[in-house]
């Protein structure tokens, strides 16, 4: 199954970059699994910046395209994404019609985050470091970004710990990649490459030492980065030492196919160590201790097998994390994510097994005075639903079954049809609609255990108001841990403070084809109906999941504060009383 993905980064294409190389080869490799493959990007470079822009005026397709100039960001940045590259970034997307969008390091305030929290194709995010996560610092602006996004994955254990405090979810490990055709051994020579950090100016110090023993063999110093200090070389080695950047892929290959050791840096680039160990060169050990470092090269350069094995085991390693490898683990992610979204409603004539059936006006969420929180007895509602017109309603109190039972056994004789429902509260994790019940569920279970004593009695899960963050909600990771258990999700609730909330759990149906239902969540008479669908007349569990395929929303909402008072005056009245 070939797919068209879009890779988001937030660092400047113009610029090396450790996110940009991971992409770049990434891409690369799933263009040769069949896959069609844009890089969306920042960049500096003005030829880059007209080839972006001809390429969104015009609607093709291209490898890279610049949105727009970079921008400084940082974990201490404040600055937002001008509005000119807001735009282009919508248009991308909007024209690209992706069937996944991947954004990286997306805790930045960046082109990955607006990409994630824009799109409306399935989503991935991937972390790299554990500095970059303090956007966005409001937790609701957290939780959408959660919501929105399908899979997480991060490089490293540590940046995935840190990653899950911020964004709560199951985490994918994914290796950093290296491309294994270019970097790989070449004629080797007695060099000792050393990685050069400031943190390892003590091991860089030991290993120049060390080469005042070793006669024959010179030493490399590499950087990728602009140079905060001097290295200290004895003067009795400068002729055999040498210091090089090597910012740019091609410079590091070079350089590696003819190292015979490496020596990583104490908080090093994971990527260059990799490639070195693709390269063929033998990873020396010893980590932040210069006299353990130094010993280590020492016995390697002393012993040409032990190198040779030492060697052997980091292409080994290197092989198990080449981009390839990470191509087929993310073809496999993008395949198994296509499966979150159902099967695409009715929209065919003739399709729909109830054409013949009357439409009927449903308002699936209410209550009665079996509530804590409402008094209205169950004959009376039965009798205003009817009066406004309705053909159906859901009972639904909370934690109790016995409004919906007593409703069931009133509306014998009527034309109306009473689903028999509760709205029960989990442990920590909001609130769950079991349609269909046969009899009550206790409150306090975990949401896992309340969907199944709900799909014990051959009941229905219908999630209420799923994002109204000034109530007790699921949390994003609950939500796409448990999406396939769900069959309704309500995407209007005629109760709720902000209309965007409705609107979020709307987009979240849509993107997943998710069966969508309404509710007036009504605690007074006069609320029954202000949220409802329409829908063909059904009987039992399965007719009305294939009726609400084709059924539409609609919204009669009423003055929030005017329902609230009314419900404070009924419950101040039935204190006095």
């Amino acid at each position: 199954m070939s797919l068209r993905i879009c890779f988001v980064t937030p660092f400047a294409w113009s610029q090396p970059h450790e996110v940009n190389a991971h992409i770049e080869g990434t891409a690369a490799a799933l263009r040769r699994l069949g896959h069609e493959v844009t890089v969306l990007a920042p960049s500096s470079r003005a030829r880059d910046l007209l080839a972006g822009r001809r390429a969104l005026q015009r609607g093709t397709d291209a490898e890279v395209i610049a949105v727009g100039p970079s921008i400084p960001i940082s974990r201490r940045t404040n600055m937002g994404v001008p509005v000119a590259v807001r735009a282009n970034l919508r248009l991308a997307l909007a024209r690209g019609r992706y069937d996944v969008v991947h954004g990286f390091e997306p805790g930045l305030p960046s082109l990955s985050y607006l990409a994630l929290t824009t799109t409306h194709a399935l989503t991935a995010a991937t972390f790299f470091s554990p500095d970059r996560l303090v956007y966005p610092p409001q937790r609701s602006r957290r939780d959408r970004l959660r919501t929105r996004v399908d899979a997480l994955l991060a490089t490293s254990q540590t940046t995935a710990d840190a990653a899950e405090e911020r964004f709560e979810g199951d985490y994918a490990l994914v290796p950093i990649g290296v491309d294994t055709s270019l970097f790989r051994p070449g004629d080797k020579r007695q060099v000792i490459a050393l990685e050069l950090e400031l943190a390892g100016r003590g091991v860089t110090r030991a290993v120049a030492r060390l080469l005042r023993d070793l006669p024959g063999w010179e030493l490399t110093l590499l950087h990728t980065k602009p140079l905060g200090f001097r290295p200290t070389i004895p003067r009795s080695v400068r002729d055999r030492s040498h210091v090089r950047l090597v910012r740019r892929t091609e410079q590091r290959a070079a350089v590696l196919a003819e190292a015979a050791i490496f020596v990583p840096a104490p908080e090093g680039e994971a990527r260059l160590a990799l490639e070195a160990a693709a390269s063929g060169a033998a990873i020396a050990s010893g980590g932040d201790d210069p006299d353990r470092v130094a010993a280590d090269v020492q016995r390697l350069t002393a012993d040409r097998e032990l190198r040779s094995r030492v060697a052997a085991k980091g292409q080994r390693r290197a092989e198990r994390e080449s981009f390839d490898l990470v191509a087929r683990e993310l073809h496999t992610l993008y395949s198994r994510l296509a499966h979150k979204r159902r099967d695409r409603a009715i929209g065919v004539v003739g399709a729909d097994p109830l054409e013949g059936r009357d439409w009927i006006v449903v308002d699936l969420h209410m209550h009665t005075d079996w509530s804590h929180d409402c008094s209205i007895p169950v004959t009376d509602l039965l009798d205003h639903a009817e009066e406004i017109g309705l053909g159906g309603i859901a009972i639904t109190d909370h934690n109790v079954f016995g409004g919906a039972r007593e409703a069931v056994e009133l509306a014998g004789d009527r034309d109306l049809v009473v689903i028999p429902g509760e709205e029960v509260k989990t442990d920590g994790q909001g609130e769950v609609i079991g349609l269909f019940l046969e009899e009550e569920i206790p409150r306090g279970l975990s949401f896992a255990d309340t969907i199944e004593a709900i799909r014990e009695q051959g009941g229905l899960v219908y999630l209420p108001h799923p994002f109204d963050r000034l109530h007790a909600i699921p949390d994003p990771a609950t939500i796409h841990r448990h999406l396939a258990e769900i069959d309704v999700f309500e995407v209007f609730n005629a109760r709720l403070l902000r209309d965007s909330f409705n609107d979020e759990a709307l987009r979240f149906a849509r993107k997943y084809r998710l069966l969508q239902g309404a509710g007036s969540d009504a605690h007074v008479v006069q609320g029954v109906g202000t949220g409802a669908v329409t829908m063909r007349r059904f009987e039992g569990a399965e007719e009305f999941l294939l009726s609400l395929r084709t059924a539409e929303v609609l919204r009669r909402p009423k003055s929030l504060a005017y329902l609230q008072s009314l419900k404070w005056v009924a419950q101040v009245k039935e204190k006095v009383l």
